[in-house]
């Protein structure tokens, strides 16, 4: 585990290269640490490193982490695809959902958000390259779900999120662009917009790309943990 806190001091180093180039501050842009496939003594390793945000795609994976390390101050995002059986345990266990693409999935994770717990931090999933295949709201339909999601006063409306198909090095700065424009647009509509603030998007092929147009979170996987155990070859 000696290996992974070196990851992570890497990706810091990496992350506090790009924004000062890009003339920002290292405050701010998050590391989300996503641990999804990871084991529990691998999640243990990075906490110990400093990491408090983790992104998990599969629900029950994710309350079994949560269970583990019920006794640190660590936030969890829910970065997969959301089905409706599965809006409860979210409103219920998470601090933030990145994937949200629908009203009716929105309205199920308000009203199953706990009244004692905070709103549920939410970013919208834009389909930025508009590939039939992907998920995400198309663009010229992210201001109505935005007037939706906004209006539900347990969620609460953060920002954009989307996962670009791979790119050249040359490339990649492109639908980050367009993703923090979009952002900038929807925030100029509406004063109930006004406050979003985050753009999460970059992972560990395109992160300098995404911190340079403006990523506020970098979901970060490979980089801090090497190959999901789960993807390795059998042998």
């Amino acid at each position: 585990m000696f290996k992974l806190a070196e990851n992570i001091s890497a990706v810091r180093a990496e992350i506090h290269r790009t924004a000062q180039a890009a003339g920002r501050s290292a405050n701010t842009v998050m590391l989300l640490a996503v641990s999804k496939g990871q084991p529990v003594e691998a999640i243990a390793a990075a906490v110990a490193a400093g990491v408090c945000d983790f992104g998990e795609n599969q629900v029950q994976e994710a309350l079994q982490k949560m269970a583990a390390f019920s006794h640190e101050c660590l936030r969890w995002h829910f970065i997969g695809a959301v089905q409706s059986n599965k809006t409860r345990a979210i409103a219920e266990h998470f601090d933030w959902l990145h994937s949200l693409d629908r009203l009716s999935i929105a309205e199920r994770l308000a009203r199953q958000r706990p009244s004692g717990m905070a709103p549920l931090d939410v970013c919208l999933q834009v389909n930025i390259d508009r590939e039939s295949t992907k998920a995400g709201v198309d663009p010229d339909q992210l201001e109505a779900l935005a007037l939706g999601v906004v209006a539900l006063p347990a969620l609460r409306l953060r920002g954009l999120m989307a996962i670009p198909r791979p790119r050249a090095v040359g490339d990649q700065r492109q639908p980050f662009r367009e993703l923090a424009s979009l952002l900038a647009r929807l925030r100029a509509t509406s004063p109930r917009f006004a406050g979003l603030d985050t753009l999460s998007m970059g992972m560990s092929a395109d992160l300098d790309a995404a911190i340079a147009e403006g990523a506020t979170i970098v979901r970060i996987g490979r980089a801090i943990f090497g190959p999901r155990p789960d993807l390795q070859p059998h042998r």
